[in-house]
């Protein structure tokens, strides 16, 4: 496992796959064994894709469920059958009959949910007109760790990023990024590293599905913008073990952050 730190850290496991489209069973059945190899190889958080049941669909009557629909019943399993956070999207119908929301589930063992709403639905890929924007961003700690979770294109909005740095020591991205923009998905990931001196780790699938090709690229950067580790374009893992002491050192060392607040005229 590739590591940011030899000391007490949260293994970050995100798992980069193909996606058969819109066949729930399908895909759920094939990551069950790849979210236990993932625990069984030191992962305390195991990522999945955006949509990673699915497929990114705008189809919401075929593929969008319930909060206890068969896909969060999958991530709750898979936590509690392993001992670890599990966690990825998936199109969820909410109780009052609107537009359903693109919801970045973890489940932790023994501790409430971890729920992530998408905030920017992609507009340019029609995602606007087929699921509603959540309403806030969320951090929650997981083995120690200050995680804020992220979906796909919400990484081209760094003041929301900006927002969460002082309460985050990973911030961690489901995505379903084309190929088309692949430069742009690596060089976001790496800069909100950089900027927010904060781990980084990026989840993307592999494959093709509704006329999209997917190149993977999923990776984990450092606090200081170092990539430890980084998938090419065919199912892979990627992994880190992230340490707060050390996003504490390089923040100390580097204080970018309050230099940050102040030209922001914060007190």
């Amino acid at each position: 496992m590739s590591s940011m730190s030899a000391g007490p850290a949260l293994g970050v496991v995100g798992v980069q796959c193909d996606i058969a489209w819109e066949d729930r069973a399908a895909n759920l059945r094939r990551l069950a064994p790849r979210v236990a190899a993932a625990a069984e190889g030191g992962a305390g958080l195991v990522l999945l894709p955006e949509m990673f049941a699915t497929g990114f669909s705008m189809d919401t009557a075929t593929v969008a469920e319930p909060a206890d629909g068969p896909t969060a019943a999958f991530v709750h399993e898979r936590s509690d059958a392993l001992g670890v956070a599990v966690g990825g999207s998936f199109a969820c119908r909410l109780a009052d009959g609107g537009k359903p929301v693109n919801r970045f589930l973890i489940a932790r063992p023994g501790e409430a949910d971890v729920v992530y709403d998408k905030v920017h639905p992609f507009g340019y890929g029609g995602e606007a007109e087929h699921y509603r924007a959540g309403s806030q961003l969320v951090t929650a700690t997981i083995g120690g760790v200050r995680v804020t979770p992220m979906v796909c294109y919400d990484l081209r909005f760094a003041d929301a990023f900006w927002g969460r740095a002082e309460a985050t020591d990973c911030y961690v991205v489901v995505a379903s990024w084309p190929a088309s923009r692949q430069a742009h998905w690596r060089a976001l990931l790496v800069a909100r590293a950089i900027e927010n001196l904060a781990a980084v780790v990026g989840v993307n699938r592999v494959g093709a599905g509704g006329g999209v090709e997917y190149a993977g690229g999923s990776i984990a950067v450092g606090p200081f913008g170092a990539v430890v580790d980084e998938a090419g374009d065919t199912e892979a893992v990627v992994s880190a073990r992230v340490d707060p002491a050390e996003v504490r050192a390089v923040r100390e060392r580097y204080p970018f952050l309050a230099d940050r607040r102040h030209l922001a005229g914060d007190p």
